[in-house]
């Protein structure tokens, strides 16, 4: 279905346009015969008791391509700021959650709250997908050493700002840029040569560096729904068509049959999708990825617009992108008044929808609307419509646990305290002087599922909380080595990223180390049902961070080598970042295991030059030995406030 489009017209043709084609579509025959051709172009849903004004244009590019975007407002706005979101995810249908007249019904939960105070939404689709004219090309590189083409997301969002400022005679002339993950990678790359209308930017959960920790691999180790999505996106410009057809298959027996990912490729016939080949022709972090990497591009940069990041805590796509840009844009913030850092108790995206709970946790109220109103909302109203100032606080921050908000000056808030694992599969914050070691057989052949089987990616209700997922489904397999503290007599309260410090080997050549840290619930029984109380938590190992690192990158991402069979290596890598509090009564849990399938691809444990082209004979069982104590004591490192 098309809306009418008066943009592009001038204020005083605008009204002019409008009636005559609402005209001309009312217009009925004058008489009908059986014969009668039954087809009408289109129909147009909004109707003159409507109570917001939707247009759609072509807004032209400086290399003459034209890009989709709808606006919407309600009627009667006048000097109202644009809120511009960039997504590959179909502008047109961003307008149309409910069919209905009503400006609440037809947008997004986070879109209406600004829409009924004044505000502008304007939807664009990207390059090449949906509606939008040109060449899609996946997170397309900021011009320079990888795009000699003088055209990226941030000269389109330069240009799409300039247009709609001179084209929405309702606004005031003042833009902010707002989306999540992909959305939240074109919001950042708006920020960069920006436009001078723009005046605030909030990227949410955004994509930055697709490998070291978002969306295509996680410190090297390969996600496997990233060929569902680059297969999605590209085929018939993001319309449909692209979906794989495999049934309801278990997944865990789909990716484990397959083979290698390069075999399931294969066995689907989409090896010649470019994105596809940029995964399997790419499997380290060489200058085809890090050349990407967006907080790289910040860094390089001025920072002119104030921004505000915000990343789900337990964002289960894409948890390195904020914390990354933070890093990167924070040193510049002079004041500490310009760049400020959330981060909520939320799934990828929760933060735009309700968040009263997550999976088997509750929260107290809609910690999500809280901040979009009572943080967001305000701050942007300051930026764009020169409301008083909020006085924003640099960090904010939900500890859960407590179930509260914070606000800190900085991040991280807390100090290193080692969190060692001991003998007899204790851990604690002493370190053993004795050195020891527990092992484990992993066998590429029977993985560790990352949820309970039976497993459906496409399934949301999996997929969305699957980071807070009760651990004890895997506790007590022989390839998980676990560590617990005794009940705790204080909090321990943690702000910032754990840390990981593994001695560790193996009897292969290769190896992934997955390790968790988790909070080890009291064996309390709840209220039931009946007096409101709910599902029991007793005993819930809730894992508070989950990350993989693929042992080839032990030296340098760049540079996989070989590991040393039998031989002790150090391997550090980092955990989400948190706000958590381990309330007395609970304990302190450290999972490690060599596979989180079919989350990523197997580790054949054998070393070959391209995971992605493992044969049958590479994998193989080999013996994972867990150094402790000593001079090789592994630990997760805790940054522990008091």
């Amino acid at each position: 279905m098309k809306h009418l489009s008066v943009c592009g017209a001038t204020p005083l043709f605008a009204g002019l346009l409008f009636t005559t084609a609402i005209s001309a579509l009312a217009q009925v025959p004058a008489r009908v015969t059986p014969m009668t051709p039954d087809v009408v172009a289109n129909y147009d849903q909004v109707l003159p008791s409507a109570d917001f004004i939707r247009r759609e244009a072509m807004v032209p590019m400086r290399d003459g391509t034209k890009l989709y975007a709808v606006t919407v407002m309600k009627k009667g706005t006048t000097n109202g700021p644009i809120l511009l979101s960039r997504t590959p995810y179909d502008a047109h249908e961003s307008t149309h959650r409910v069919a209905s007249q009503r400006i609440v019904d037809i947008l997004e939960a986070m879109d209406a709250e600004f829409a009924t105070d004044g505000y502008i939404c304007v939807y664009q689709d990207i390059r090449g997908l949906h509606k939008s004219d040109g060449q899609y090309i996946m997170n397309r590189p900021l011009a320079g050493p990888l795009n000699a083409t003088g055209i990226d997301e941030s000269t389109d969002a330069y240009d799409t700002i300039d247009w709609l400022v001179k084209n929405t005679p309702e606004s005031n002339g003042k833009v902010g840029v707002i989306g999540s993950s992909y959305l939240g990678f074109t919001t950042l790359m708006a920020e960069i040569n920006p436009h001078p209308a723009l005046k605030a930017a909030v990227p949410e959960s955004p994509m930055v560096d697709g490998w070291m920790g978002d969306d295509w691999f996680h410190n090297g180790a390969f996600r496997v729904s990233s060929l569902d999505y680059a297969v999605g996106q590209a085929t018939n410009k993001a319309e449909g068509g692209g979906e794989f057809a495999l049934g309801s298959e278990d997944a865990y027996d789909r990716y484990l049959d397959a083979g290698s990912i390069g075999d399931f490729a294969a066995k689907l016939r989409i090896t010649h999708y470019p994105g596809v080949q940029k995964f399997l022709q790419n499997p380290a972090y060489t200058p085809f990825w890090s050349g990407q990497a967006v907080d790289k591009w910040l860094a390089a940069h001025p920072l002119t617009v104030p921004t505000m990041l915000e990343v789900g805590q337990w964002d289960q796509e894409d948890s390195y992108g904020a914390p990354a840009a933070y890093r990167a844009l924070e040193p510049k913030d002079k004041n500490n008044d310009k760049v400020h850092l959330v981060i909520g108790p939320w799934r990828h995206s929760g933060a735009n929808h309700a968040g009263y709970d997550l999976g088997a946790l509750t929260f107290t109220g809609d910690t999500a609307r809280e901040w979009r109103t009572q943080t967001m909302k305000p701050w942007l109203d300051h930026l764009l419509k020169g409301a008083p100032d909020p006085h924003t606080p640099p960090v904010l921050t939900y500890a859960t646990g407590i179930n509260t908000w914070e606000v800190s000056p900085r991040w991280p808030m807390g100090s290193m305290k080692p969190l060692y694992l001991a003998a007899n599969g204790v851990v604690g914050f002493e370190r053993p002087v004795a050195a020891g070691h527990d092992d484990y057989v992993s066998d590429p052949a029977h993985p560790v599922p990352f949820i309970p089987r039976p497993i459906n990616l496409d399934d949301a209700t999996q997929w969305k909380p699957w980071l807070v997922r009760d651990q004890r489904f895997v506790s007590g397999r022989p390839d998980v080595a676990e560590w617990k503290s005794a009940p705790l007599d204080q909090p321990v309260h943690i702000m910032g990223a754990p840390e990981v410090d593994l001695y560790a080997g193996t009897s292969g050549t290769d190896s992934d180390w997955v390790v968790k840290l988790i909070d080890v619930y009291p064996n309390d029984v709840p209220e039931d049902a009946t007096q409101g109380g709910k599902a029991s938590m007793a005993g819930y190992q809730l894992p508070i961070g989950i990350e993989i690192f693929r042992g080839r990158y032990v030296d340098s991402f760049a540079k996989p080598r070989a590991l040393r069979v039998s031989k002790v290596e150090h391997y550090r890598w980092t955990l989400p970042n948190v706000d958590h509090v381990f309330l007395p009564g609970h304990r302190l849990m450290i999972q490690v295991q060599s596979s989180l399938f079919p989350l990523y691809d197997r580790n054949p444990q054998t070393f070959v030059p391209n995971i992605f082209f493992a044969k049958a004979g590479d994998y193989r069982k080999a013996t994972q030995r867990i150094w402790r104590g000593g001079t090789t004591a592994s630990a997760v490192m805790l940054p522990v406030v008091p």
